[in-house]
């Protein structure tokens, strides 16, 4: 149930090389020879030791010759946070046009009460979703029973979850009844939409470089400072990106792994700080955490909100 309730993250593509890419075009800023050339050089280790130089000295223009690409569901509360980071691409699924999750909703709904939606396909079939939605809403229900449908529309906060407040589950139910009624009785897609809470599932395709995630998104949106919902987001994003290319995502982390990085005299990888194999050399990170208070504040950070497991661990990577 967890996986309906909270945000899902998918990489769909990405430039297979960026990192011997963004090597060469560090490399190319010291050596007359052309970036082709430099790039058939680069073994292995030439690529591990000018990436690292790269974070050392924060020269981050060379990791703009990267791509990333990847479809997030969320709620609306997050993708209006993951918006504002303007150095990207987004293309967001239309509340005006589609009504795409709250069908799903109804539907499930239908085949929970083994109803039979007539004419399931016609997405206009407002005055059926009406009659089908009052009848749920008339039974007596139980939170889970609730939670299972209302979490194919909307992100459920986890607090709701654990304090098991049926209250808020029947109010976002209510909304898609109104919704829906309002649809019913002629009122557009794009007005009827301003009843929804902002809970509500959308989803985005977002394109960004390795600086834009390295120097900012990442970053901040890592940190314990961050909403749970797009810090979770983050997290599995970072996930994604190590498993693709750890050699360049594994030294990067919430702000104070990137500020420590370019002070200290090794560059460590996020989970060589955690396992405390590197010690922090900042006394305070920017949210003024204490320096031997910072690894447990990034493992907190790190905790996936639902269900507890801590995100920072993942298979090791060799590279």
């Amino acid at each position: 149930m967890y996986s309906l309730v909270k945000p899902f993250v998918k990489i769909i593509t990405y430039l297979n090389n960026s990192s011997t890419l963004i090597a060469s075009a560090g490399k190319s800023t010291i050596t007359p020879k052309l970036v082709d050339s430099i790039i058939s050089e680069m073994n292995l280790e030439d690529v591990n030791k000018w990436l690292k130089e790269l974070i050392r000295k924060g020269h981050s223009s060379p990791f703009e010759h990267s791509l990333y690409v990847f479809e997030v569901t969320c709620s609306r509360v997050a993708s209006h946070q993951i918006v504002r980071h303007r150095i990207a691409s987004y293309t967001q699924l239309s509340q005006r046009y589609s009504d795409k999750y709250l069908r799903k909703l109804v539907y499930k709904i239908s085949d929970v009460m083994n109803i039979d939606l007539k004419n399931r396909g016609n997405k206009n079939n407002y005055e059926e979703y009406v009659r089908i939605l009052s009848k749920f809403m008339n039974e007596e229900l139980s939170f889970n029973k609730l939670l299972y449908v209302v979490s194919e529309a909307f992100i459920i906060p986890p607090l709701i979850i654990s304090t098991k407040d049926i209250v808020f589950l029947k109010n976002l139910l209510n909304s898609v009844y109104n919704y829906y009624l309002l649809l019913s009785r002629g009122l557009s897609y794009e007005d009827a939409r301003y009843i929804l809470p902002q809970c509500v599932k959308t989803r985005l395709l977002i394109t960004m470089n390795a600086r834009e995630l390295y120097e900012n998104f990442l970053p901040l949106r890592m940190c314990s400072r961050a909403q749970w919902e797009i810090r979770y987001i983050a997290w599995i994003i970072w996930r994604h990106l190590v498993n693709i290319q750890p050699e360049l995502f594994s030294y990067t982390g919430p702000r104070c792994v990137n500020i420590d990085l370019k002070v200290s005299n090794k560059t460590c990888c996020l989970n060589e700080y955690l396992n405390r194999d590197c010690r922090f050399t900042i006394e305070r990170c920017p949210e003024s955490i204490v320096n031997e208070n910072i690894v447990n504040c990034i493992k907190n950070a790190s905790r996936d909100p639902w269900s507890g497991e801590y995100l920072y661990i993942i298979s090791r990577v060799s590279f």
